[in-house]
């Protein structure tokens, strides 16, 4: 008899969620919370492209609020969650949903293309079920994260010697850095550090924030 192994309870009763489908709802929550992480604050506008279930389903299945609700910084089980198209509406972040036909690499795939003043990021992820995501290109750069292990996103500004004093910080603590994606904007503009770590360590939040040059920090695991 093959046994079945979880790394959570929640992989086998879901998570915490508002909406019909872990996928379509908490997933895309998830996805849209990280994507406004890695932009380090609210974009003007963003650009929202569904590919496959979720171009067929966003409206019916909740996706789109959803989405918009993690841009907005909320967790998959806020109340504030079906409100999150006016809310955005309301802060004035102008969203536009664009339903491709063309096939992807998961079924539950979006892009976002997001637009403040000069600066633009683009990010795709993948709803891979039961509230768990990936996060599979940044900026045109195909990268593979699950979101599963310890990861900080940072936003700073580039400038030399930032990564060594990041670096630095992790390993007089004794945190050991699994991936480590780093990119930018243009030079001498906003870089973005992305950093999946062995073992949980959100305390150190605090140290990374207090470095020069830093903008923003998020930690998830």
């Amino acid at each position: 008899m093959e046994q079945l192994k979880y790394r959570s309870v929640f992989d086998i009763i879901g998570p915490v969620m508002v909406g019909p489908s872990s996928s379509h709802t908490a997933g895309a929550a998830r996805i849209g919370k990280v994507i406004r992480s890695i932009f380090g604050e609210q974009p003007e506008s963003v650009d929202i492209y569904l590919y496959e279930s979720f171009a067929k389903t966003y409206r019916g299945h909740g996706t789109d609020i959803a989405l918009v609700g993690g841009l907005l910084g909320m967790e998959p089980d806020d109340t504030r969650l079906a409100e999150s198209l006016k809310i955005a509406y309301e802060k004035g972040m102008e969203v536009y949903f664009i339903p491709k036909s063309e096939k992807a690499e998961h079924p539950n795939s979006v892009k976002m293309i997001l637009h403040k003043g000069d600066r633009t990021l683009s990010v795709s992820g993948k709803s891979i079920g039961g509230g768990n995501i990936q996060i599979s290109e940044l900026n045109g750069f195909k990268i593979s994260l699950s979101m599963g292990t310890p990861t900080f996103i940072t936003v700073h500004q580039d400038v030399p010697g930032m990564i060594a004093k990041v670096t630095n910080i992790l390993s007089k603590q004794g945190v050991n850095i699994g991936t480590m994606t780093v990119t930018r904007e243009s030079k001498g503009e906003k870089a973005i550090m992305i950093i999946e770590v062995d073992e949980p360590q959100p305390g150190i939040c605090a140290q990374l924030k207090s470095l020069e040059y830093m903008y923003t920090v998020n930690y998830f695991d």
